[in-house]
């Protein structure tokens, strides 16, 4: 009995050490994740990333409009993203009922009702979320570097539509922008530059 407590034990200990050395220390995971933001936003961007439990946690206090969250090691290939302090009411909300278990639909219902109760703020003015991602194969983990990334704009204005913007409802051609979610709490400009080969 003790020798396969002992060994279960020593499994908890490899996995729990594995897991944390899988995450990045907290000076890489801040370099990287700012690198969705403007280059002149960066320095003083708030920036949440990973512990070594894996939970979301502020890892820099930001003193400008700029919150950037980090790559989630967890998941394959690299993803960060910055966006205007006004929506972090809207992101942490949303983060809050993806941990509840919430599904994407259900996520959109309760924020657009929210919203209309006055339970939650939108930005008033247009507010631009940036997301830098790469496959895989142009990620290195060990070292943070990330190779010939690929860009994606968003700019939320809500309740705009088609009619209000001049948008189409999708793009007609590559880095086109056209509105999706129109006349709801998350309607947004979307503009997606061609992505690498």
């Amino acid at each position: 009995m003790k020798t396969h407590l002992l060994i279960f034990l020593f499994i908890g200990i490899t996995f729990s050490c594995v897991g944390q050395e899988s995450i990045p220390n907290p000076e890489l995971q801040i370099k990287n994740a700012v690198l969705a933001a403007p280059e002149e936003l960066r320095g003083e961007a708030m920036v949440y990333g990973f512990n070594g439990d894996g939970e979301l946690v502020m890892l820099r206090e930001g003193i400008n409009d700029m919150v950037c969250i980090a790559d989630d090691p967890s998941r394959k290939g690299f993803s960060a993203s910055c966006y205007h302090r006004d929506l972090e009411p809207f992101m942490q909300r949303g983060r809050d009922l993806k941990k509840e278990g919430k599904s994407t639909q259900e996520i959109f219902d309760m924020r657009e009702n929210e919203v209309k109760a006055g339970d939650l703020n939108m930005p008033e003015d247009p507010a631009t979320l940036y997301v830098l991602s790469a496959p895989e194969e142009r990620y290195n983990a060990e070292n943070g570097e990330v190779t010939e990334p690929d860009f994606r704009y968003v700019v939320y204005i809500p309740y705009a539509t088609a009619a209000s913007t001049g948008l189409p409802l999708s793009p007609e051609a590559p880095g086109m922008p056209w509105i999706m979610d129109p006349g709801t709490h998350r309607a947004h400009i979307m503009i997606n530059p061609p992505k690498k080969e």
